[in-house]
């Protein structure tokens, strides 16, 4: 099944922008447009990734429009490697030197997805010794391109462990809903809480 994944530069910037996009459904033009990759080749793709149930088509008005099926057995995995490589994620991951010693850093899926946050939501929980205005760069930047708001917490270990001893509820609704970990292990973030 994983020969179906990444067999070309041009399906690896499809499945980027799928899983990175706030929109849902896109036209083969518009999909060109945004991968910059021949449309013939990315036809070819699109034909594949439908074959093996990644996407789906449909039409509407004369036109073949397609979208990721979030039911693909590897969605959730596929979903964390683009959050890890594009977006505020990539970016974390490319920055780390430069934002301290973090100890974890997640991202809720729920953020991944596009859905719009509430306002107890938090998008992005960094826990260590950051330095605040490069996490802040980031951040600004990302909302930027998304033209929304991230809700983002950073904190200093200590303040995290005595929260997660205390079952602070905003910590327990962090950590207990769905997430993608860019930085440290879950069950190490978790630990605390059994």
């Amino acid at each position: 099944m994983l020969e179906e994944l990444f067999v070309s530069r041009v399906r690896v910037k499809i499945l980027q922008l799928f899983l990175s996009s706030q929109d849902k459904i896109f036209h083969v033009r518009e999909i060109v447009r945004r991968v910059d990759e021949e449309i013939n080749a990315v036809r070819r793709e699109l034909s594949r990734m439908e074959k093996f149930g990644l996407v789906s088509s449909e039409w509407r008005a004369n036109r073949r429009l397609y979208k990721f099926r979030t039911d693909y057995v590897f969605y959730p995995e596929l979903l964390a490697l683009v959050a890890k490589t594009t977006g505020l994620g990539g970016a974390i991951l490319k920055n780390r030197a430069k934002l301290g010693r973090i100890k974890y850093a997640l991202v809720s899926t729920r953020f991944l997805k596009g859905v719009p946050a509430g306002s107890e939501d938090v998008d992005l929980l960094v826990v260590g010794q950051i330095v605040l205005p490069e996490l802040q760069a980031l951040v600004s930047d990302e909302q930027a391109k998304r033209e929304a708001e991230i809700n983002y917490s950073p904190m200093p270990e200590e303040e995290f462990q005595f929260r997660v001893r205390r079952r602070d509820p905003f910590i327990l609704r962090v950590l207990v809903q769905p997430k993608v970990m860019l930085i440290g292990d879950e069950n190490q973030l978790l630990e605390g809480m059994v």
